[in-house]
């Protein structure tokens, strides 16, 4: 048998039971929160046996943090894709509408990372001072140059991303509080997104 190819699908494998780890620990460390979560239940969840998640993952920190990176690199994946030579204000809406979307798909990862960042961050204090900051910080820089050249009304550009972070993810966090006093129309997601782009990018709009 060619060895390239079984250890190629040996990888794919490989990546296909991290994917399956990742998504079921999301689901339990979501219901029973980092201390009442096991690595049995996750287990369970993702169809593996035990021994063969410890294979992947030693420890259940080890999970947890992996789920956490994870879906940070998700969420961050619309503010990196913020063009230059873009238009700004579309580029901003355009952020501002993934992160609804991003929200309203995945509440779970929302509410868990903010449960994180309640109790400290000290799982992930790491990727918060390394990569997370290093991609605000270019981003920010990014956002200061278009208010330079007068295509954004003057404003401090971490307080810009902070601003947008805390305006989309409250419609994940604090999901249920929303639907019930809205009475859970069918067009709340889509009446959020434009009060949110109402408000935040035509305040951006150069005077």
């Amino acid at each position: 048998m060619d060895q390239s190819r079984t250890a190629t699908k040996k990888t794919r494998i490989q990546a296909q039971n991290k994917e399956l780890i990742l998504a079921a620990a999301l689901e339990v460390f979501s219901a029973f929160g980092f201390r009442g979560a096991t690595v049995d239940q996750i287990a369970a969840k993702c169809g593996l046996s035990k021994p063969n998640l410890l294979y992947y993952f030693r420890r259940k920190e080890d999970i947890y943090v992996a789920v956490l990176e994870h879906t940070l690199h998700d969420w961050l994946e619309p503010l990196r894709s913020l063009d230059p030579g873009g238009n700004p204000l579309d580029e901003i809406t355009r952020y501002i509408r993934a992160k609804i979307r991003l929200s309203q798909d995945n509440p779970e990862a929302s509410r868990l990372f903010a449960n994180e960042i309640l109790h400290g961050a000290t799982a992930i204090a790491p990727y918060l001072k390394g990569p997370l900051k290093q991609l605000v910080d270019e981003k920010a820089t990014l956002i200061q140059r278009w208010i330079t050249e007068g295509q954004l009304r003057a404003i401090d550009p971490y307080h810009l991303i902070f601003a947008i972070w805390a305006t989309t993810q409250h419609y994940a966090d604090f999901d249920a509080q929303l639907r019930a006093l809205t009475g859970n129309p069918a067009d709340l997601m889509e009446k959020a997104e434009k009060a949110v782009i109402s408000l935040l990018v035509d305040g951006l709009r150069p005077r």
